[in-house]
């Protein structure tokens, strides 16, 4: 284990630097360090392929439980028609897209839907990573990006749900899976209400006896508490880790622990990424070559076009719109992800892994270079417009510089005042006093 180890951080270390020197993401460095050291290039595994599974299981866990400390209601709500049609209209034309691309590839239900999955969700860490590297971190198009990529995932890890169910009965049952969404929706609203009524206000009493060290266990052991819960009634443990990290986001010490998570987060995604590569046949690539760039190419058109719509129909101006658009066109995270639920379920197959990495891998190559085209495209299009669709841009425009200026002005938000309220109820103060009481009490008597 620990030989296995050794080699699959040497190896992706001096891989991931050579990607840096190259100015491309790491992300791509980790996919090629797991094929250097996966069975196919040298004819066997230089690695336990158990034992990088298992730890790569953890990655995931670790990753949605980050990506769920990054979720904001705040942000979410304030963002909240650009998030909605922005992603419900990516989710659903990009779906539409890869489901037929699927049907035409002569693909069963459950693939094509599998497929359609996988292309749906931007990858999250790519976007931001690309966006910071292009010095875009402070462009007014950031913030409905980032909501739209938050609604995503959360999208993403429903969406693992339903596809669970479908794999299994190998059929479509409208009727079961209403019902699946159902009993989601109202454990998740069970959880949410449970934990953020309790757990932000039960860290701000104990704030003050919170190391980095006892802060980082708790918020592992909270955590993996959330995924035991989530498996025990029946949902995945992707889900349960989002949702607790989703719970933590409202404490106050929600930074914090974003903080001292990120080095485990890296190490164990790393794996993860790894693990993917490790999945890769190189021979198989030069195979489907075509096939791989047939759907980068579908990836890539169709974000830009359902990215631009769904941003300008949510209420974006056009070039925010098209600078959102132009910075989804790759997958990751959860791509990979829902291809290894349908690798391990038994159903998925074996053609679409090595395709969906290797686009994965083309996209988000491709990106930085596509990003820099968004706001040529944009001048174009604005240029060779007709009156009336120009004049709509200026009046967007205009809407958005006014509405940005009432907002500064404004006071406390809706949601700031709900949570305000909440934090001060009497029942609420009274449960958390009557729990610590009890603690130290606890802690009395053991002394």
């Amino acid at each position: 284990m620990v030989q296995d180890l050794y080699i699959l951080m040497i190896t992706a270390a001096v891989v991931s630097i050579v990607f840096k020197l190259l100015k491309q993401p790491v992300v791509l460095g980790y996919i090629v360090a797991g094929v250097l050291v996966g069975p196919y290039l040298f004819g066997q595994t230089l690695v336990n392929a158990d034992n990088v599974k298992a730890w790569g299981d953890i990655g995931v866990l670790f990753v949605l439980f980050c990506i769920g400390l990054e979720f904001r209601l705040k942000n979410l709500i304030s963002s909240g028609k650009i998030a909605a049609v922005g992603a419900l209209t990516i989710i659903l034309g990009m779906m539409l897209m890869g489901y037929l691309v699927g049907w035409d590839a002569g693909f069963d239900m459950v693939n094509s839907l599998f497929l359609a999955g996988m292309l749906c969700m931007s990858s999250t860490t790519i976007v931001m990573k690309a966006i910071d590297e292009a010095g875009m971190k402070n462009e007014r198009f950031v913030k409905g990006a980032t909501s739209i990529l938050i609604v995503e995932d959360v999208v993403a890890v429903v969406l693992m749900v339903l596809l669970s169910s479908i794999a299994i009965r190998h059929q479509f049952e409208g009727a079961e899976l209403a019902g699946k969404v159902v009993d989601l929706a109202i454990t998740l609203a069970a959880w949410f209400i449970c934990g953020i009524l309790i757990i932000p206000t039960l860290i701000r009493k104990v704030k003050k006896h919170l190391n980095d060290e006892t802060l980082i266990i708790l918020a592992l052991g909270l955590c993996l508490g959330m995924v035991l819960t989530a498996e025990e009634a029946g949902f995945s443990s992707a889900l349960g880790a989002f949702v607790m990290g989703s719970i933590l986001a409202e404490t106050v010490e929600s930074h914090r622990i974003e903080k001292l998570m990120t080095p485990l987060k890296n190490v164990f995604a790393a794996i993860f990424f790894i693990s993917v590569g490790m999945l890769i046949n190189p021979s198989s690539l030069a195979e489907y070559w075509m096939s791989i760039v047939y759907v980068s190419l579908v990836i890539i058109i169709g974000m830009i076009l359902f990215g631009t719509l769904g941003c300008w129909w949510g209420g974006a101006t056009m070039r925010d719109s098209m600078l959102t658009s132009f910075s989804f066109v790759q997958i990751g995270e959860f791509s990979f992800i829902i291809a290894g639920l349908g690798t391990s379920l038994g159903v998925l197959n074996p053609i679409i892994y090595p395709i969906i990495v290797a686009s994965s891998v083309v996209t988000t190559f491709l990106t930085p270079y596509i990003m820099k085209a968004a706001l040529p495209c944009y001048r174009f299009l604005y240029n060779h417009a007709s009156a009336s669709l120009r004049a709509k841009i200026d009046r967007r425009e205009q809407e958005t510089a006014a509405a940005e200026t009432a907002t500064a002005a404004d006071g406390p938000s809706i949601a700031d005042k709900a949570r305000h309220a909440v934090r001060k109820t009497f029942f609420l103060k009274r449960l958390v006093d009557l729990f610590i009481r009890n603690m130290s009490a606890h802690e009395d008597k053991a002394e």
